[in-house]
């Protein structure tokens, strides 16, 4: 008998297929004012990166056989991804979100979705939607993690990079690529730079605060200039990657004049790792670690956070996280930066 009632909920719970696209034709009418869901007085959800989310989605009254879907919005692709559906007596967990995420559940009508350990991936689109024959509806809520994006290109120089290896230098740099929306956030807040760089969904850009010849001239206005949409296995670019706080790390620089090696265990003694180009600018940007010293990072590079601008600290006016590229390895002339994850 319960083996028949189970079978008989996971049938109710069968999913569509794992992606869809989630797009509304233009033209077509707005969806109808909501019957069963409750609006969010909030639709955008702020979090960190280590925490625990919760995306509200009540309902204020139950119809017959009805289910609640959840899925996400995928910046890459724009296709939905399904994670979780339920019939208010079972649910069932999808794709790479399954592991962590969960039912709120604290009432009847409560379909809030909870989401732990929350990663740079998670960021973005959601939607509730409840599954109710010719009466569905639905909305939409949008996960926001604080961050910070930095241009990024590799030890043999600019625009080395197609599409999936500024996909893969970002990862390695504890980071991803920036979406649209995070890079455009990040030139209204002063990110000024003249080499073109992929996005996460395939295009390509570049943020100019200051107009200037070498980056398309003195006549066309600041602003974040496009390339568009280009051939991700064939053209060649840098990376704008995002990154964002991690609860319970710590950046910290250790003096002296190391060699790439000997800076990597320098770290290791202190029970920490030689820290990533991500790791160094989230603690610039969270923790204000301000240091003149140049330090190794895990990519052989050699860089510095100036959260107070001074003149004997590389002389210019803004805030940042200066480098001085990718020395020689067998160098004894900097420190190093270490970190401690939670």
């Amino acid at each position: 008998m319960h083996r028949l009632l189970l079978l008989g909920c996971l049938w109710l719970l069968a999913a569509p297929p794992a992606s869809s696209i989630f797009q509304r034709p233009t033209g077509t009418p707005a969806p109808p004012r909501l019957q069963y869901l409750l609006e969010p007085l909030h639709p955008t959800v702020h979090t960190q990166r280590g925490a625990t989310a919760t995306l509200p989605c009540v309902l204020r009254a139950l119809p017959h056989n009805y289910r609640v879907k959840w899925s996400k919005v995928e910046p890459a692709n724009y296709r939905e991804n399904i994670i979780l559906i339920t019939n208010g007596l079972y649910h069932k967990n999808y794709g790479p979100l399954s592991p962590r995420v969960r039912l709120r559940h604290s009432h009847r009508y409560d379909a809030s979705l909870t989401i732990t350990d929350v990663t740079l991936e998670d960021e973005g689109r959601y939607r509730c939607q409840l599954v109710n024959g010719l009466e569905d509806e639905s909305i939409s809520l949008t996960l926001h993690l604080e961050g910070v994006v930095f241009p990024y290109q590799p030890s043999n120089g600019r625009y080395k990079f197609n599409y999936h290896e500024a996909k893969r230098a970002c990862e390695q740099q504890d980071s991803r690529l920036a979406t649209y929306q995070q890079l455009y956030k990040a030139w209204t807040e002063g990110l000024d730079w003249c080499n073109a760089g992929w996005i996460l969904d395939g295009t390509v850009h570049y943020p100019i605060i200051n107009s200037r010849e070498p980056c398309g001239g003195r006549l066309l206005l600041p602003g974040v200039r496009t390339y568009g949409a280009r051939d991700k296995q064939k053209d060649r670019f840098d990376a704008f990657c995002f990154t964002s706080a991690l609860q319970g790390s710590k950046v910290y620089f250790i003096r002296g004049h190391l060699n790439f090696k000997e800076a990597g265990q320098a770290c290791r003694n202190h029970g920490a790792a030689i820290a990533k180009v991500g790791q160094l600018y989230s603690a610039w940007k969270f923790s204000q670690l301000d240091r003149c010293d140049g330090g190794w990072l895990a990519d052989g590079s050699v860089r510095y956070p100036i959260t107070a601008p001074r003149e004997r600290c590389g002389g210019l006016p803004d805030p940042g996280v200066r480098s001085f590229g990718f020395p020689s390895k067998e160098m004894r002339t900097y420190g190093t930066y270490c970190f401690v994850g939670k």
